[in-house]
């Protein structure tokens, strides 16, 4: 069955996230502790979980050639990272493809150009990965080959913390052909300063995420971002 090759490099049509800087993982007994190098954004997976090729994520992400000249500008803004709790760890994972109802986390930090920020609403990040709300989806339904039909919102809350944060979180079912129903779990915030969103998804096929929801409840509860200090 063939797949549209542009299956997920969604993006909101009114803002464009880029992401910048690093991640830096150090392994537990239990955990693995993922951390942005500005020390803003971290997370958590299990230790068992396995990190994705970078390179084969930004392809499945951006579309784009990892060796273009595009990919390289992006890469200075942009930056993201993947774990699977799959055996063989892969970008295909991230919609459901083969994964043999295993987990899968994506993270992305976002830096806003100065004329991005402006435009960034609540509904931007959303859409942030995978189109959510009813505009930007019957849009997409009009992509030859789109593999994700039969939209379920199951939670939609606005998140606001501390230290001038606000967000969203939102949970999803979507039927993706070839991989049935799959649940997604989006977390973004964007910063007090209005510079910085991060974005946390967490995917699983619908009955994987019943069976494990306090496993990737736990996941996404991880999922901190704080003010910078001194």
């Amino acid at each position: 069955m063939k797949r549209s090759r542009a299956r997920f490099a969604v993006v909101s049509a009114g803002v464009t996230l880029a992401l910048v800087g690093g991640l830096t993982g150090c392994a537990g007994t239990e955990f693995t502790y993922v951390r942005h190098d500005d020390g803003r954004t971290y997370f958590k997976v299990p230790a068992t979980w396995r990190q994705v090729d970078q390179k084969a994520l930004e392809k499945a992400t951006t579309g784009e050639d990892p060796e273009s000249a595009t990919a390289q500008l992006r890469r200075q803004l942009v930056w993201s990272i993947a774990y699977d709790a799959h055996t063989e760890p892969s970008a295909e994972h991230l919609l459901g493809y083969g994964t043999g109802d295993e987990p899968f986390v994506f993270a992305r930090v976002t830096k806003l150009l100065p004329q991005e920020r402006d435009a960034v609403s609540l509904n931007g990040m959303r859409n942030s990965v995978i189109p959510v709300t009813e505009s930007l989806r019957k849009e997409y339904t009009q992509v030859p080959g789109y593999p994700l039909t039969d939209f379920e919102l199951l939670a939609d809350d606005v998140l606001q913390p501390e230290d001038g944060l606000r967000g969203v979180h939102v949970r999803f079912n979507y039927t993706v052909q070839g991989a049935g129903v799959q649940t997604f779990d989006l977390t973004s915030y964007l910063a007090g300063d209005g510079k910085q969103v991060s974005t946390l998804l967490i995917r699983c096929s619908a009955a994987c995420y019943r069976k494990r929801a306090a496993e990737l409840d736990g996941i996404a509860h991880s999922f901190k971002v704080k003010r910078l200090t001194g």
